[in-house]
């Protein structure tokens, strides 16, 4: 349990009150305003609340993840293929649809090639 008593988690507690009450009160804002006669408002009556008991609903997941000692998945590294092969694939296929495009992209990687050269 001490480990909720870091400073982290205390503001992470102190953020989940202030967000619930601030979404109940909100709530309560919109019934006066439906009571006013304000007919949209009463959507919003019912949807506030709802916010509020979601904030709820994630603190105790997050606890509880704590608790269980659940790490966030790590983020896969995605590998990218290698320049050259993707561009031989390429070349090998507009070869075959079309040997006159094929033909001007040579020309074309020549030309790059050269340009690399001379810096």
């Amino acid at each position: 349990m001490r480990r909720f008593l870091t400073p982290g988690w205390l503001g992470l507690h102190l953020l989940a009150i202030v967000l619930c009450a601030s979404f109940l009160g909100f709530g309560w804002w919109q019934y006066d305003r439906a009571q006013a006669g304000n007919d949209r408002s009463w959507a919003y009556t019912f949807e506030w609340p709802i916010f509020a008991i979601f904030v709820i609903v994630m603190w105790v997941k997050m606890i509880r993840d704590e608790r269980d000692g659940v790490a966030p998945p790590a983020p896969q590294v995605i590998e990218e293929p290698a320049e050259a092969a993707v561009t031989r694939e390429i070349i090998r296929r507009q070869e075959e649809e079309d040997p006159a495009l094929a033909a001007y992209n040579r020309y074309l990687a020549r030309l790059n090639a050269e340009t690399h050269r001379r810096d």
